[in-house]
């Protein structure tokens, strides 16, 4: 289910995890904007494979949620300082969103003392999946690393444009896109939800965001390094 840099910490993270997260309490992930899976619980994450607007939705409530309840243990943005796993190298595909969920429903004991609290019933399947999309999204250690250099040069071309200078944007969000599109998961998933892809999504509209697109990039870029 996981992939190698998660094989690499050894299966024995998931016993040996030395923070409890029994003390603290689920914070709420408000699902409204997503839609509806039913009640029983799935398989197999609904939002992969999804319309944009509707995956981006999922991985924006995801990383929300993510962040609120289980950044503690498995770190921001979902790399692991390898006390618990790094759910980014679980495989985007049915098997992993079986552990995915399961874990996620029933949480993990240890010795008697909590180590992950059940989220299931408190947070809901909707929250579930959407922390799913979010994680199996985020970009691979390293995956932009050769891109740095020119994505830096992007950004201040857009905070010319965002402030009346000149530029091509059609050229530049061609460009990001096809950045975006060689910057590849942890996860194996298609898409990553990489600063590239962001910037790209940001001035590809009728009304082009040129000052968050290049926020965008200063936060992704800072962040993947």
């Amino acid at each position: 289910m996981f992939k190698l840099p998660f094989a690499a910490l050894g299966l024995a993270a998931l016993a040996t995890a030395a923070l409890a997260h029994g003390d603290v309490a689920p914070q709420p992930v408000n699902t409204d904007a997503l839609p509806d899976v039913g009640e029983e619980w799935l398989t197999e994450n609904p939002y992969r494979g999804q319309e944009a607007e509707v995956w981006q939705a999922a991985i924006d409530i995801g990383g929300s949620g993510y962040t609120q309840n289980c950044a503690r243990c498995h770190g921001l943005g979902g790399v692991s300082g390898g006390l618990a796993p790094d759910l980014r190298y679980l495989e985007a595909e049915e098997m992993g969103d079986e552990w995915f969920v399961e874990r996620f429903r029933t949480g993990y004991t240890q010795n008697g003392i909590t180590k992950m609290p059940a989220f299931g019933e408190l947070l809901g399947q909707k929250a579930a999946w959407a922390i799913r999309t979010y994680l199996e999204t985020r970009p691979d250690d390293g995956a932009l690393d050769e891109a740095t250099g020119r994505l830096l040069e992007i950004r201040d071309e857009l905070t010319s444009l965002a402030s009346g200078g000149g530029g091509d944007a059609a050229a530049l969000q061609a460009e990001l896109s096809e950045i975006a599109e060689g910057v590849e998961t942890g996860s194996g998933a298609p898409v990553a939800d990489s600063a590239a892809y962001r910037a790209a999504s940001l001035i590809g509209g009728a009304q082009p965001d040129f000052a968050g697109a290049a926020e965008a990039l200063t936060v992704g870029l800072s962040a993947a390094h």
